[in-house]
Parts: C-alpha cells; sequence; structure tokens
C-alpha cells in the first residue's frame, strides 16, 4: 500500500545514471512505491521531456572552492593509504593522483601526501570529512539546495552515484535537514581501486555479496544493515522489450554479411585503454590477410571521448564497421564535461543488438565484459603491454582486485600476445565452451536477476524511507 507521506527525491548526477534509471524501467516501480518521485538533476531539466512527466528540478552546478577542494583530496589520500596494503588497484590510484606541478594545489598535493602519511585512519578520514562539510556551510550553493529540500520535505534523497564531488553539498544539505539518503555504488571497480565516496549516506545499495563485503571492508564504520544487495539496472534495458531489434534489422543497420560470423571490439577511453588501437590492427590485419575469417568486424568506441584516435585504421582498413555511441552532449562547460553525455534510445538499442548478435566480444578489461557475458556471448581481454615491452603497461590491471576475479572466474580468455590472441579469436569462432564459467561469473558479480532489479532497488528504498 502506498504510503501518502512518503515522497523520493531521485538525485540523476550524469549520462550514464540517466541511462541506469531513465532509460531502464526504475521509474515505473517507483512511481507505484512513492507518492511522488522528484528527479533532482545534475543534468539539463529539458533533457527529460521526451521520457518522463516527472517534475525536474536542475541543480545549480557547484564548482569547488580551493578549501573544498583540500579537505576532500586530504579525505580520498587518506581512504587509499588506509587500503594500499596489498591492493594494486588503490596503490595505482596513488601514484595517478601524486602531483609534480608547481601550482598552489601541486604543492598542496605534495603536503596533503606528507599529511595523510601520519593521519590515515577511519577516524582522521571521518575527521576530513567533517572539514569538508564545514566549508559548505555558508556557500550559496548550499543554501539553495538547503531552501529546495526545505520547500520538498522528501522523505529520502536517493543518489544514483555515490562518487561525483559535485553531489557532496547536496548531502551535506541533507544531513543539516535530518533527510534519509541513499546511494547506489555505481560501478564493478568503484569500491576495491577508486577513491573515497563523495559523503558518508545512511543507506547503500550493491550489486552483489561481492560488492557488499567490499563496501563493509573498505568503509567499517558502515553496518551491515545499512546495505542492501539489489543487482544492478546498468544491465535492465538489455530485457525490456522495447530495446529488442530484430536481427534483419541488426544486419541493416550496421551493414554486415548475413553469412558471416561478427566480431565486436567495444573500446575503453583513452585514460586507460591506450592500446586499443594495436588490438584493432592485429584484428584488421588478421582478416586482411586471412589468418582468421572471413568474418564482419565492428568497433564500438567508448561514449566517454571523441574517437578521433582511430581515425587512420579507418582509412587503412575500409571494411571496419564503425559504431560511434549516439551519446550526446547536453552541457559542455563542466568541470566533468565527460558526465554530461546522455545517450539516445537508438544507442541503447544498437547496443542492445551488438550484444545480442555478435559472436565474439574483445575488450581491454572493461566492464563491457559483462554486457556480453549477460548474452552468453565469449569474451577475449587482451593485454599486450608491460613494465618492459615500451606499449602502455595494461597487464598491471590484471593486478587489480575486481579484474582477478575476472581472471579467476576464467570466464574470458585473456591474452598478452599477439599470438595468443589470434589463436584465442580462431578458438572461439569454432567452438566456445566457455558458458559455465561465464554464468558463474556474472552471479558472483550481478547478484540478481535483471527482470527482479528495479523492483528490489525500489523496494529496498522504500522500506528505509
Amino acid at each position: 500500500m502506498q504510503d501518502t507521506k512518503s515522497k523520493l527525491a531521485l538525485v540523476i548526477t550524469d549520462g550514464v545514471g540517466f541511462r541506469n534509471f531513465i532509460l531502464s524501467d526504475f521509474l515505473k516501480f517507483a512511481t507505484q512505491s512513492f507518492k511522488e518521485v522528484v528527479i533532482l538533476s545534475c543534468l539539463p531539466k529539458k533533457i527529460y521531456n521526451e521520457h518522463t512527466n516527472l517534475r525536474v528540478i536542475e541543480l545549480d552546478v557547484f564548482e569547488e572552492i580551493f578549501k573544498t577542494w583540500f579537505f576532500r583530496k586530504a579525505k580520498e589520500i587518506a581512504h587509499l593509504k588506509l587500503h594500499e596494503k596489498g591492493n594494486l588497484g588503490i596503490q595505482d590510484n596513488l601514484k595517478t593522483n601524486d602531483s609534480k606541478l608547481k601550482t598552489t594545489r601541486g604543492y598542496a598535493t605534495r603536503f596533503i601526501y606528507r599529511l595523510t602519511a601520519l593521519f590515515h585512519s577511519e577516524s582522521a578520514i571521518q575527521k576530513f570529512q567533517k572539514l569538508q562539510n564545514s566549508t559548505f556551510k555558508s556557500h550559496k550553493i548550499t543554501k539553495t539546495y538547503q531552501s529546495i529540500l526545505k520547500e520538498e520535505q522528501f522523505s529520502m534523497l536517493f543518489f544514483t552515484h555515490q562518487r561525483p564531488p559535485y553531489i557532496a553539498p547536496l548531502v551535506y544539505a541533507a544531513q543539516q535537514l535530518k533527510l534519509k539518503t541513499a546511494a547506489f555504488i555505481f560501478s564493478w571497480d568503484n569500491l576495491a581501486s577508486k577513491g573515497r565516496m563523495a559523503s558518508n549516506f545512511d543507506y547503500y545499495l550493491v550489486w552483489s555479496n561481492l560488492m557488499k563485503q567490499d563496501l563493509l571492508q573498505f568503509y567499517t564504520s558502515i553496518k551491515e544493515h545499512q546495505v542492501k544487495v539489489v543487482g544492478t539496472p546498468q544491465f535492465v534495458p538489455y530485457v525490456m522489450e522495447k530495446y529488442k531489434m530484430s536481427k534483419k534489422e541488426f544486419l541493416d543497420v550496421f551493414n554486415l554479411d548475413p553469412n558471416l560470423k561478427t566480431i565486436c571490439f567495444s573500446c575503453g577511453d583513452i585514460s586507460t585503454s591506450k592500446n586499443d588501437e594495436l588490438y584493432i590492427e592485429a584484428i584488421a590485419e588478421a582478416i586482411q590477410n586471412k589468418i582468421i575469417g572471413p568474418v564482419n568486424f565492428i568497433v564500438r568506441t567508448s561514449p566517454a571521448e571523441d574517437p578521433v584516435r582511430f581515425e587512420s585504421l579507418g582509412y587503412f582498413f575500409p571494411f571496419i564497421k564503425w559504431h560511434f555511441p549516439k551519446w550526446k552532449q547536453v552541457r559542455p562547460n563542466h568541470q566533468e564535461s565527460w558526465s554530461q553525455r546522455i545517450p539516445t534510445l537508438e544507442d541503447v538499442k544498437q547496443l542492445r543488438a551488438l550484444l545480442e548478435y555478435c559472436d565474439l566480444n574483445i575488450n581491454m578489461l572493461s566492464t563491457m565484459s559483462l554486457d556480453f557475458m549477460l548474452f552468453n556471448k565469449p569474451v577475449i581481454n587482451p593485454v599486450f603491454g608491460n613494465a618492459n615491452n615500451g606499449l602502455y603497461n595494461d597487464q598491471r590491471f590484471l593486478g587489480y582486485a575486481h579484474i582477478e576475479h575476472l581472471v579467476n572466474s576464467k570466464a574470458s580468455k585473456v591474452v598478452k600476445s599477439k599470438a595468443e590472441f589470434l589463436n584465442a579469436i580462431s578458438e572461439y569462432l569454432v567452438e566456445d565452451n566457455g558458458a559455465i564459467n561465464r554464468e558463474k561469473f556474472i552471479k558472483q558479480q550481478v547478484g540478481v536477476a535483471l527482470e527482479q532489479t528495479n523492483k528490489l532497488l525500489v523496494d529496498s528504498i522504500k522500506a528505509w524511507a
């Protein structure tokens, strides 16, 4: 029965959150369970018009002042230092965050590293959090947020991503007004290798029991009753009828030969997947020289970057079918401009078709491994680069905690040389015997059936509200 007092604030932070919670069936269950759902959006208000009639409040863009940045950075580095022992992903993150710049923030970063070498306990992290919160107290954005929250009187604020720094003043405003907050853990790698959350929340929603264990390990102040395993809405569009495409339509859209098998290479963004051109070239040359194939070959680039780095490959290998994700940049002037790209319905439909109708996926250890495995498709993860061979060292990711689970599961073929790579492609095009390992890995990583995910998610929020 619907609680007449219940009112949910759905905080959409970025384009991926927009896809996960607006383009999935989340709103269907949320509007059935709450008297009212209001979207608090870090994206422009107008983008929701064709998707929902819900009321949308566009939040002013928060930009950090130096003091806020300093205490946030101290909190994040302390968190990394507390958990760096035996965790390669966090050790890597510590190296990446260090700075040699002769700027105010460069000098401040080096001071933070010295400070957190001494103070990095959980209680020290909470002290840095309080100091960060204190910088919001008289900020005009915080006052605007408090005014909205006082007027709306939400019974729960649900944050669809736990990490963006620009949500911290909204969490603080909610805490000052004693409003409940819940956060969804955004991605499979966010806990085991990334920095601290933007703030403390009252409740947490996670993908799986494995992610729940990670959360309780890395955030010792969080208690078990504050956490609920709900799966992830990230993959829910794959079981929704509206995004299905026929095989004929798929072949027509991508201009493919219906008599050939199809390989899809899905790119990461250039910050972590710098060897993608090398892997695409290796496949294309093998097709051209008849070492593998004949096959259809599709490359889907990352929605987080401009695909300009692949232009020469398109010129030299005209038979490659390029799929540039149809994501729109809705707000260019933003501190994290990539977060302001949103997918079109057409892109979700085309991505789903790639997953359903391609015969083999290749990617450098990205989440796309999970996407294809959900459709029981074989996956190859090439990592040619190491510390000694002059290539970008992508083999180091094999030591990241979330990737170790993938490697140990044997759900994909991880290959470290061109010979291994081409051999793995040839084997999978002839025979796929990895279905059982893929199924086990999906159960480990995505703990709830996609058809049940959003109902369980909403039921959990409602129980806490």
